[in-house]
């Protein structure tokens, strides 16, 4: 069975803590950046971690900007939004991956909702693991 040291989870970077095993390989880190954010009219961050600005780019269209790169592209977004009283997803069929910044685009989640089209949600939350 495996114990944390709390007096040891600490970073003393931007970064967020990482997880070793005994043999201090990294196997694991918290979450690296996540955002909530309005994404109608102004774009505007309601709170964050490691995340600088949020750039509109049209319609459903955002870009994540990283306050410290992450390490690289590979890393996971996972995302939930809302519009209208209406569920909202993320389209990462789109989507732009670098290590300063995720390009991304929203859409209805039924498309008898909203026609299936894209939509600026009000509510967007995203996070990002690596």
């Amino acid at each position: 069975m495996s114990t944390i040291n709390l007096a040891t989870l600490q970073s003393n970077t931007a970064l967020p803590p990482t997880i070793q095993n005994s043999s201090a390989v990294e196997i694991g880190t918290f979450c690296r950046a996540w955002v909530n954010f309005n994404g109608t009219g102004v774009v505007a961050i309601r709170a964050s971690f490691n995340v600088s600005s949020i750039t509109d780019g049209g319609v459903g269209i955002y870009t994540v900007n990283f306050t410290t790169a992450l390490p690289d592209a590979n890393y996971c977004p996972t995302a939930v939004a809302g519009a209208s009283g209406q569920l909202a997803q993320i389209w990462d069929g789109s989507a732009t991956k670098t290590t300063s910044a995720y390009l991304f685009n929203t859409m209805f989640a039924n498309s008898l909702a909203g026609g299936g089209g894209v939509v600026d949600p009000i509510n967007v939350q995203i996070a990002f693991f690596r």
